[in-house]
């Protein structure tokens, strides 16, 4: 059994450690993201009141369903419940059962989009209502796509079960739409497999990818443009201008939207300013602007992110430390070293062996 591990971070002081400072608002999460909680932790033998008052939470809160939390809340009530149950598949549980209508105001527009390459955009579109702290990109290679996705934390913490959530129910949004045409070639995760892989296999009808360089689907390119059998143009007009009516459908901290692109892009090589600029549909020198207007740099985000995962990476035994400074987008192994040392105090080997961690041959 290897329950969830609580990440530790730098223990010497070093000079990068001292000038670090907070460059982000707290994301938030809509309560409606921990539906089915309370069967799948009773079904597990916990107390539900329990683990959610451990977290700053309450039974009677998830009775509202758009009421707006911290994602670290909820990331830490899942981690947690993972450890007292015993069950690593926590996450992944209460993605089981989601349905289409658990996306709230924005259930009616995703039902009736015309194909799932319309419900992304969607989603990504309308993102601030749902999650601060779910990132999603579509990455079109040739004739297949990876849907990737990333959770962010503030602070950086243990994310399996948050991600192994947010997956599995991304999962059954596409299979909902497609129905039959719902084919993935793949779901992968960066994380190890966990000792039992039957309720893994039980909602993905698919290969299942362990210590992945991402966390997201692979499926063929046409799944994208597949025709949704219940759309309807018609109601997406009325939806949309119900949604597009709400306080908050364009709002987004620049910050949070900057970090999820950097984390979505690092591992592909592709974090530049210029990338990021138009993923988000800015140019560079806006970009720029806001980010001064925040006090910090896009240098400044790169390196938080760096940071953040580098840990989840050392934490993985599967990742040698060649494949870690790739991910983090160094060419040469040596630098990668140097940042490290300069970020913790010591050398990532070092880190490894103080941590008891050790890379697989």
């Amino acid at each position: 059994m290897h329950g969830p591990r609580a990440f530790q971070y730098a223990t010497r002081s070093s000079p990068a450690n001292k000038k670090k400072k907070a460059i982000c608002m707290t994301p938030m999460v809509r309560i409606a993201a921990l539906t089915n909680y309370l069967e799948v932790a009773r079904h597990l033998g916990l107390n539900p009141q329990q683990m959610l008052s451990q977290v700053g939470l309450s039974q009677s809160m998830l009775e509202h369903p758009e009421q707006r939390i911290p994602t670290a809340a909820a990331v830490r009530l899942l981690e947690e419940s993972a450890r007292a149950s015993g069950c690593e598949t926590f996450g992944l549980r209460m993605a089981e059962s989601r349905q289409l209508a658990d996306f709230g105001v924005i259930s009616l527009l995703l039902t009736h989009q015309a194909t799932l390459r319309d419900a992304l955009d969607t989603i990504v579109q309308y993102r601030h209502l749902l999650n601060d702290s779910l990132a999603l990109y579509v990455d079109e290679e040739g004739r297949t796509v990876i849907l990737r996705e990333e959770l962010l934390t503030v602070p950086p913490m243990p994310i399996r079960q948050g991600i192994e959530l947010a997956i599995g129910v991304l999962y059954r949004l596409c299979g909902a739409l497609l129905g039959p045409h719902w084919q993935p070639l793949s779901v992968n995760f960066t994380h190890d497999a966990p000792t039992d892989l039957q309720v893994h296999r039980r909602l993905f009808h698919c290969k299942i990818e362990f210590g992945s360089e991402f966390n997201g689907i692979v499926c063929p390119a046409a799944a994208l443009d597949a025709a949704n059998p219940m759309a309807d143009p018609a109601m997406v007009r009325h939806a949309r201008s119900f949604v597009d009516s709400l306080p908050g459908a364009s709002d987004g901290s620049t910050l949070n939207e900057v970090r999820k692109a950097i984390y979505l892009f690092l591992p592909m090589g592709r974090a530049t300013i210029e990338q990021i600029a138009q993923s988000l549909g800015l140019n560079v020198r806006t970009l720029q602007r806001r980010l001064e207007d925040n006090g910090v740099t896009f240098s400044d985000l790169i390196n938080e992110v760096r940071r953040e995962l580098v840990l989840r990476y050392l934490e993985n035994p599967r990742y040698t430390l060649g494949r870690i400074a790739d991910l983090l987008g160094y060419s040469m192994p040596s630098s990668f070293t140097r940042w490290f040392a300069l970020q913790f105090g010591m050398a990532p080997a070092a880190w490894r062996r103080e941590h008891g961690r050790k890379e697989q041959e």
